[in-house]
């Protein structure tokens, strides 16, 4: 289910030695199988998601787990009148600071935006929101590019 996608990306995402496994080409597909179901057996997850994560070890395509997720994530909220939309910034967001983007966004599209955030530590301010093939760079990064631009031009 969707709902067991998200908490296993969630522990995909923080969980180094996970990470490890469905990436390295050493580990056979039996032992990523075995290892992927007692990783779901004990997160609790449902049959078929257990299934589903058997095919991908059993296919060696478990190293694209995150992005099927992400996909699947994406189409669900689609099949939901919902957009997906994340939230680059310098610092973490607080969730009021979130609640106001998803409200602006909302009111841009006329659809439930369902906003994600994620921390670069390479920016120096601003932020960057990526909505579906739509992106909307005010960073400080991209306004100084632009400014190094201009300037070279009068020179």
């Amino acid at each position: 289910t969707e709902k067991d996608l998200v908490v296993l990306g969630a522990t995909l995402e923080g969980n180094r030695e996970l990470k490890r496994l469905i990436h390295s080409p050493v580990i056979g597909r039996e032992e990523q199988g075995r290892a992927m179901a007692a990783v779901a057996e004990k997160m609790g997850l449902g049959d078929l998601t257990k299934k589903f994560l058997g095919l991908l070890a059993r296919n060696r395509r478990l190293f694209v787990l995150r992005e099927v997720i992400t996909a699947f994530v994406q189409l669900s909220g689609i099949d939901r009148g919902e957009m997906m939309a994340e939230v680059v910034s310098a610092t973490t967001l607080t969730d009021s600071q979130l609640s106001a983007i998803s409200d602006q966004l909302r009111g841009a599209t006329g659809k439930n935006v369902v906003v994600r955030s994620r921390v670069d530590e390479t920016l120096l301010g601003g932020l960057i929101i990526k909505m579906g093939s739509r992106m909307m760079d005010s960073s400080l990064n991209s306004k100084l590019e632009r400014m190094k631009l201009v300037m070279k031009g009068v020179g």
